[in-house]
C-alpha cells in the first residue's frame, strides 16, 4: 500500500513538472505563430470619405472623352488608416479612387497634414487606384491639362482644393478614432492581369498561353479591434484599373472589389493600394460584368488571405522617404522640336511639341531629371515599399528578390501621375511604357538607361539605413 502511494505521488509529480515545461514552451512557441502577445497593441484609427465630384467634371484616363460627365456609376472614396506602435512611431495609409494625385498636390497634402498633425513626408503614403473613371486632376506639368476648355479646367482646379481639404480632414478623423488594435499580413492571389505589352489584346482568346512577366500577388493588412473584430482591411494588386471607359463614375474593378469585401465587413472600413501595374491590363474588358467579375474575384481572394494564418505584426513601425534625382536623356533643342512638329501628324505629339516649345519661348529650360519619389516601411516584420509614378510589374519581382517574397510592393504611390517608370529591359524595347508615353506625360525626353538600377539601389540604400533586412545584398542579375 505505501509503495503503491509512493508511486502514485511520483507519477503526480511528473505529470505536474510536464505539464509546467509543455507550458512553458507552447508560452515561447505561441507569439511566433501569430498570436499577439497579451498588453502588446497596436493603436489604429481608419476614415473614409466621399469624393464623387458633386457636379459635373471632366473625366481623367481616356484622351478620347471629348466632354465632362456627372453620371455616377458607384460612389468614389479616399480612405485613411493611422497606425501607432508602442513607441509613438505614426503611419498614415491614404488610398483614393482616383487616376492619380501629381506630384504638387500631393506636396501640398502631406505639407498640410505636416503642419497640423506633425507628421512628415515619410511618414505618410498616398496611393492612387488609377480608375480610368474618376476625375481629371489638374498638373500644370501636362500638355492635356490646358487642351480642354477653360471653363472646364477651372471647375478641375476647384475640383482639386476641394479633394485637398476633403484628405486633410479624413486623416484628422482617423486619428480620432485611435483604439487598441492587432494588425496581421498575407497574400492572396488572382490571375486577371495581362501583360499587355507581350499579349494582343484583340487576338487573346485566340491564345492557350498567356505571356509575362506577372506578379499575382494579392497583398493584404488586417486589422482587428480588441475584440477580434475587423476593423479595417487594406489589400492590394497590380493591375490597371482600365476595364470601364464611359462616361459614369466609378472605381473600376477595385471599386467593385471593395463594395464586395464593404459586404463580408459591413462596419470595417476596407481600402485598396494599387501595385506596379503600369503594363498590366485586366483582360478582357470594356463591360460593365468584367469589371464586376474581376472586383469579385479580388475580393474573394482577399477574403481566402484572411481566412489562413496571417503574420501577427509587432507593434514596431519604421518609415523612410526619399527623393531620388530620376536622369532624362538629351532635351530636344528648339530646332529638333520645330523639325519634329512639321514632320509629326499625330495631334498628340504636336500637343507635345508645342508645350515644349512654349516652355523654350518663355525662357524656360527643359528639365533634366525628375524628383522621384522613393518610400519604405517595416510594420512589425511586414516590409511595405512605396514607389510613384506608373511603375511596371518587374519593379515588384526585382524588389521581392531584394527585400523577400512576402514584401508589398505599390506603385502610384505620393506622385501616381509623373510618369510611366519601365524596367531597363522595356526603355530598351520603347513602345509606349518605354518612350511614347513621356509625350501624353509633359516629360522632354525618355528616361536615362539607369532609370531601374538607381531606383533599386534608392530601395536598397533605405533598408540599409533603416536596418530592414535585405534577402539579397547585390543588384546584379
Amino acid at each position: 500500500m505505501h509503495t503503491h502511494q509512493t508511486y502514485n505521488q511520483l507519477r503526480k509529480r511528473i505529470l505536474i513538472l510536464f505539464l509546467s515545461s509543455f507550458s512553458l514552451i507552447l508560452g515561447n512557441f505561441i507569439p511566433t505563430i501569430g498570436c499577439p502577445i497579451e498588453g502588446s497593441a497596436w493603436m489604429t484609427g481608419s476614415a473614409q470619405v466621399d469624393i464623387t465630384p458633386e457636379g459635373s467634371l471632366w473625366m481623367a484616363g481616356y484622351a478620347s472623352r471629348t466632354k465632362p460627365t456627372n453620371v455616377k456609376m458607384h460612389s468614389l472614396w479616399a480612405k485613411a488608416l493611422v497606425v501607432k506602435d508602442q513607441q509613438e512611431n505614426i503611419g498614415v495609409f491614404i488610398s483614393a479612387d482616383l487616376v492619380g494625385i501629381p506630384k504638387h498636390l500631393s506636396d501640398r497634402m502631406r505639407d498640410k497634414i505636416n503642419d497640423k498633425f506633425g507628421l512628415s513626408k515619410n511618414q505618410i503614403i498616398i496611393n492612387s487606384s488609377h480608375t480610368h473613371s474618376g476625375p481629371y486632376m489638374f498638373d500644370p506639368f501636362r500638355p492635356s491639362s490646358y487642351t480642354m476648355p477653360e471653363k472646364e479646367i477651372e471647375k478641375v482646379k476647384l475640383y482639386n482644393e476641394v479633394l485637398v481639404n476633403k484628405i486633410i480632414a479624413l486623416v484628422g478623423d482617423a486619428m480620432e478614432n485611435l483604439a487598441p488594435s492587432q494588425i496581421y499580413s498575407g497574400e492572396g492571389t488572382a490571375r486577371f492581369q495581362v501583360n499587355r505589352r507581350n499579349n494582343t489584346e484583340s487576338t487573346l482568346w485566340q491564345q492557350s498561353d498567356l505571356n509575362g512577366p506577372n506578379d499575382y500577388a494579392v497583398p493584404v493588412l488586417k486589422v482587428e479591434d480588441e475584440s477580434g473584430n475587423v476593423k479595417t482591411v487594406l489589400f492590394g494588386y497590380a493591375c490597371h484599373a482600365t476595364v470601364l471607359s464611359g462616361y459614369e463614375w466609378s472605381g473600376d474593378y477595385p471599386g467593385f472589389a471593395q463594395l464586395e469585401l464593404q459586404k463580408e465587413f459591413p462596419d470595417a472600413t476596407v481600402m485598396f493600394f494599387q501595385g506596379c501595374g503600369g503594363d498590366q491590363n485586366p483582360l478582357p474588358r470594356r463591360k460593365e460584368s468584367l469589371a464586376l467579375q474581376y472586383g469579385k474575384t479580388l475580393a474573394a481572394s482577399v477574403v481566402q488571405a484572411l481566412q489562413e494564418d496571417m503574420t501577427h505584426l509587432e507593434p514596431k513601425l519604421t518609415t523612410a522617404y526619399k527623393e531620388i534625382d530620376l536622369k532624362l536623356s538629351n532635351p530636344p533643342s528648339m530646332s529638333e522640336l520645330k523639325e519634329f512638329r512639321t514632320q509629326n501628324e499625330n495631334k498628340y505629339f504636336d500637343t507635345w511639341a508645342d508645350f515644349m516649345i512654349e516652355k523654350l519661348d518663355r525662357g524656360e529650360s527643359l528639365i533634366e531629371s525628375y524628383p522621384y519619389p522613393v518610400q519604405i516601411w517595416n510594420l512589425g516584420d511586414q516590409k511595405i515599399v512605396g514607389l510613384g509614378g506608373e511603375t511596371v510589374i518587374e519593379y515588384s519581382i526585382r524588389i521581392k528578390e531584394i527585400l523577400g517574397r512576402n514584401t508589398f510592393v505599390f506603385g502610384y504611390s505620393n506622385d501616381a501621375n509623373c510618369a510611366y517608370i519601365p524596367s531597363s529591359r522595356i526603355l530598351e524595347e520603347g513602345g509606349y511604357e518605354g518612350k511614347t508615353s513621356q509625350y501624353h506625360k509633359g516629360f522632354p525626353s525618355v528616361w536615362e538607361s539607369s532609370v531601374e538600377l538607381d531606383i533599386l539601389n534608392a530601395v536598397t540604400q533605405l533598408a540599409r539605413e533603416n536596418n530592414i533586412p535585405l534577402i539579397q545584398r547585390s543588384l546584379a542579375k
